[in-house]
């Protein structure tokens, strides 16, 4: 069986495909046919007469609509009161009778043709005073009239007449006009011809193969689609059809008009045998087809997904080689097609995975750089950090021993600021630690400059523990102090707003200074967003491109300032963590004990 197997495997796609073709195409192919063949007889026999039968229902159908219009019509007549009006009155004259002939009589003539199963509507009366014509005749009990005359059994519903004569059989609906009681000086009925061609219309309509005919209660053959069969056979006769050769389909009628009335449908089957015969060429050259149609294109498709897979093996391989160029030849949507498209989806991943991976790479070693020169630039600048700190807080306690409490305090400023000045490894802080160094500078601004300079600070105690970069919003503030109060004589003045947003947080820094001309605001934001140099603008640009380091475009910065008002700076912080916070708390974190062990 393994090597079996094992050859199955060894053979081209080809090969393996005619196989498959003959195993499972060609055998049962055979086989089903003849099977197939077999029961379809049975099945289109059974069809066709199910066909007939529903064929009989519909005409049976058809025929009852054509009759319910003349009842419908009838019952109209019979309710109208100004008909038993006119047939009850004597005229005294002819010009008063055609008057209201001409408003009554006339108007339903007129609506005959509205109706495809009316042919003619009449009114018999026993009224001397009318004139007998246009469709007003004369009641006579005897004669020719007696026959129908009889028929309606003095009854008021409508009755259903046929008369036949040498033009054909003609049905009619009789209905006497007695529904009014207050109306009966004279004797009237109303007489509607059905339209024999209507009749016809409906039998002939009826796509059957076989004849369709028209009962009677009697079995009188009214109508057929077979007009000589009609006139050689009066009365139609079932056991004269053997029911192996003939199917017979019969609709008898139950409504009290037709009652007996029916629809007989004869069809001889023969015609059945004959369309199985000419199907079953078709089917044998459709067979043939099956058998070479197939073998081709199993050739082809076996060719098609061989030369297709040849090239996915080969675009694999340069992919091993880390060409990672994507498969230029996917159009189609099968199995092979998806493979294609998994495979460039694939590449287009691995891309995108090194371009992330060499991005974060390079914006890791960048932040590193920049640190190491922060770091680098604050060691040059401290004389023994720890000393003066301790010096610091040395004087501010002998300051507090000689009552000069004003004087402790700023220094505790200048020592809080100093020691986060120590603290530059921390890259993430709380909003209430960047609000409490920047208290501290305001402080020593105030105390520098007295009256002159006057703030307030306004946070939501929601946002205290907010984190925020280390050193976000106080270059701003410094900003705001050195270069918009300081040049004031007096009465400067600084508001800080830490408020709650949709987006996150919102940071505004508002002075009342001499403001920025609107050329050197231009160059200010052109010199922030292109990275250039600003000379003794340095802090708010290290603020902003710390900013945009760490939020990428997911923070808002906007400065408006007007010469002589005052500079407003507005910034917005998502809530989210930034892309790289993961990242800088590990170093947060590394650095805080780093000066626990310093401490």
């Amino acid at each position: 069986m393994h090597r079996l197997k094992q050859s199955f495997n060894d053979l081209k796609m080809r090969n393996k495909f005619l196989i498959i073709y003959f195993i499972t195409v060609l055998v049962p192919i055979l086989i089903s046919n003849t099977v197939f063949f077999s029961q379809m007889t049975t099945n289109f026999i059974e069809q066709k007469r199910e066909d007939t039968e529903l064929i009989t229902e519909q005409t049976s159908e058809e025929f009852k609509q054509l009759i319910d219009q003349a009842i419908g019509l009838s019952t109209s007549l019979y309710l109208d009161v100004r008909l038993y009006e006119f047939f009850n009155y004597e005229y005294p004259n002819l010009v008063e009778y055609v008057q209201e002939y001409n408003a009554v009589i006339n108007q339903y003539r007129k609506t005959v043709p509205l109706y495809n199963a009316i042919e003619d509507i009449r009114f018999y009366t026993t009224n001397p005073s009318m004139l007998y014509a246009g469709g007003i005749h004369q009641l006579a009990t005897t004669g020719e009239a007696q026959d129908w005359y009889n028929q309606l059994n003095a009854t008021s519903l409508p009755t259903l007449i046929e008369r036949k004569d040498e033009a054909g059989v003609q049905l009619a609906i009789y209905r006497p006009l007695d529904y009014f009681t207050l109306y009966t000086d004279f004797q009237n009925i109303v007489n509607i011809n059905l339209n024999p061609r209507a009749v016809n219309n409906v039998l002939n309509n009826a796509a059957v193969q076989g004849n369709i005919y028209l009962l009677n209660d009697k079995q009188d053959i009214l109508f057929s689609t077979n007009g000589q069969e009609t006139e050689d056979q009066t009365v139609f006769v079932a056991d004269e059809y053997d029911r192996d050769t003939y199917h017979v389909s019969e609709h008898i009628f139950r409504d009290d008009y037709l009652q007996g009335w029916s629809v007989v449908t004869v069809v001889d089957e023969s015609i059945y045998t004959k369309e199985l015969f000419e199907s079953a060429r078709f089917i044998i050259l459709i067979s043939i087809m099956n058998f070479i149609l197939p073998g081709l294109l199993i050739v082809y498709i076996s060719k098609s997904f061989h030369t297709r897979l040849i090239n996915i093996l080969d675009h694999t391989k340069k992919i091993a080689k880390k060409n990672f160029a994507e498969y230029p030849h996917v159009k189609s949507k099968d199995e092979i097609g998806q493979l294609a498209n998994q495979i460039n989806r694939m590449t287009r991943k691995i891309n995108q995975l090194f371009n992330e991976v060499f991005k974060a790479n390079l914006e890791k070693k960048d932040l590193e750089l920049r640190e190491k020169e922060a770091q680098l630039s604050a060691l040059q600048s401290q004389i023994n950090p720890h000393f003066l700190f301790n010096a610091l807080e040395t004087i501010r306690m002998r300051s507090l021993i000689k009552n000069e409490d004003e004087t402790a305090a700023i220094i505790e400023n200048m020592a809080g600021i100093f020691r986060n000045s120590l603290a530059w490894g921390r890259n993430w802080v709380t909003v209430n630690d960047e609000v409490r160094l920047i208290h501290a500078f305001l402080e020593i601004q105030a105390y520098r400059f007295g009256d002159k300079l006057k703030y307030r600070i306004n946070v939501e105690e929601d946002l205290f523990n907010f984190e925020i970069p280390n050193l976000a919003f106080l270059p701003f503030v410094e900003n705001a102090s050195i270069h918009g109060v300081e040049p004031l004589k007096a009465n400067g003045k600084i508001t800080v707003n830490i408020t709650k947003t949709a987006m996150g947080l919102r940071f505004v820094v508002e002075d009342n200074g001499v403001g920025i001309a609107e050329s050197t605001l231009t160059t200010i934001i052109s010199q922030m967003e292109n990275q250039e140099e600003m000379g003794n603008q340095i802090g708010i640009q290290n603020a902003y491109y710390r900013l945009k380091l760490y939020y990428k475009d997911r923070f808002r910065f906007k400065i408006e300032s007007e010469e002589g008002i005052g500079t407003t700076v507005t910034i917005d912080l998502p809530a989210q963590d930034s892309i790289l916070e993961p990242y800088l708390k590990k170093i947060d974190k590394q650095t805080f004990t780093e000066e626990q062990n310093n401490d």
